[in-house]
């Protein structure tokens, strides 16, 4: 079986919608399959969210000391009632291996 980032749907989403990751518009088919629940975003490309700050990342920071990790973010561009609306920043959980 293939591995797959899985993305959930927040209740409100709703076909049709856009998908976005870093900013970049993804394309049904290409980037990305909708489950067969249609209730979550199935990616075959890797994506990676760092979780919360350790200590020592939080304390350079502080000092003005960058560390840059990889942190891919989905975003979800949806209508609902007429408005426009994006879920920002979804989970990914990674495959279970």
């Amino acid at each position: 079986m293939e591995e797959r980032w899985r993305v959930e749907l927040p209740p409100a989403v709703r076909t049709p919608f856009e998908v976005f990751v870093n900013g970049v518009p993804q394309r049904e088919g290409d980037d990305y399959e909708l489950a067969s629940d249609g209730r979550a975003l199935l990616f075959r490309r890797e994506l990676v969210q760092e979780g919360r700050l350790g200590f020592w990342r939080w304390f350079l920071g502080a000092w003005g000391i960058g560390t840059y990790r990889r942190n891919d973010e989905v975003d979800v561009r949806y209508t609902r009632g007429g408005r426009t609306l994006v879920a920002q920043g979804l989970a990914v959980t990674p495959p279970t291996r």
